[in-house]
């Protein structure tokens, strides 16, 4: 127990919480504007924030949503700036989303949270001066998991939650939540086959390797008659709703680009995961890359450095078309 909170305790200091420098305090110009506490949604009576980082120069007019998450654990005080500093010094405006954290709300809840988010980033795209059809999305272990979910589920297709809903009353649901590339770090993608072939993580109530990370998985439904949440406690329903939240099972010819970097040491989230996420999108014909770090576990020191790597993927695929067609 102590080592797999050691692990994601290293993975949110490195990449969302922690003692975090400020990215623009040795600069003599700031490298963005931040505006804190924007309400992307609501839910329950609670707010759902983002913090934006323009950047002051040099802006490319691409976005890319960082994803505050870590266990499935979100706050406002785990935006980590330093992590999102390269990204605004290539010209990207970062958009740190927070989404409802557990142990109050499971994953398919927060998956709500995250279509909500990047709807109201697209349908606002011309107030934060970003194009609407270049917005990518990052983040690490559960928010590199929450990436995945996005860019798989905003494509064409059966069960994708990220179509626009033409009907609905808010306009912000009116439009797609797709992202147009991904780039995570060592991300869950298949809790069906955890760590290998048929290691369910919810099997016989056995959670495994991600056993102290119980809450996010008490996946819950309304019940009509009474108007209360009521556990899912058929094997059989649980099971399709934890293959409803494995992105390898949502993978599709026209989904986003996709990056991954996972250490080869990681106990807490298999390389195996990793892999098979991009097999699974090779054999669909979509670009996808696995960068393995060798003797990595979940995360490492220098991590924040291979940021660079993740933004010169988002300039390859985030490229305005008139650049792209020029460049082919």
């Amino acid at each position: 127990m102590r080592r797999a909170w050691a692990g994601i305790i290293l993975g949110c200091l490195l990449l969302l919480g922690g003692p975090a420098c400020n990215a623009q305090a040795d600069e003599a110009t700031p490298l963005y504007r931040r505006t804190e506490d924007v309400i992307y949604g609501r839910k329950f009576g609670t707010a759902l924030t983002m913090d934006v980082f323009a950047p002051t120069k040099d802006a490319n007019g691409a976005g890319v949503v960082f994803v505050v998450s870590g266990g499935w654990y979100s706050a406002h005080e785990a935006i980590n700036v330093a992590s999102i500093s390269e990204l605004v010094k290539r010209g990207y405006t970062v958009f740190a989303v927070v989404h409802g954290s557990q142990p109050k709300f499971t994953i398919p809840e927060i998956l709500s949270d995250m279509h909500r988010a990047l709807r109201f980033i697209r349908f606002h795209a011309g107030k934060y001066g970003v194009d609407a059809e270049r917005i990518g999305i990052t983040g690490g272990s559960a928010g590199g998991h929450l990436s995945l979910m996005q860019g798989m589920a905003g494509a064409a297709g059966a069960d994708k939650p990220g179509l626009p809903d033409p009907a609905a009353k808010d306009p912000v649901d009116r439009v797609s939540s797709r992202v147009q590339a991904v780039a995570c770090f060592f991300p869950p993608t298949d809790f069906l086959n955890y760590g290998q072939v048929g290691n369910e993580i919810r099997a016989r109530g056995v959670m495994g390797i991600l056993k102290d990370f119980r809450a996010p998985f008490d996946f819950a439904e309304v019940d009509p008659n009474t108007k209360t949440f009521v556990p899912i406690s058929d094997a059989t329903r649980a099971r399709e709703v934890t293959r409803r939240i494995s992105p390898v099972y949502h993978v599709t010819r026209d989904d986003p680009p996709t990056l991954i970097i996972h250490g080869d040491a990681d106990t807490l989230v298999p390389l195996q995961q990793s892999q098979l996420m991009i097999a699974k999108l090779k054999e669909n014909g979509v670009p996808a890359e696995l960068v393995v770090k060798p003797g990595a576990g979940h995360g490492w020191p220098k991590i924040n450095e291979d940021m660079a790597t993740f933004a010169a993927w988002f300039d390859k695929h985030l490229k305005r078309a008139d650049k792209r067609q020029s460049a082919q």
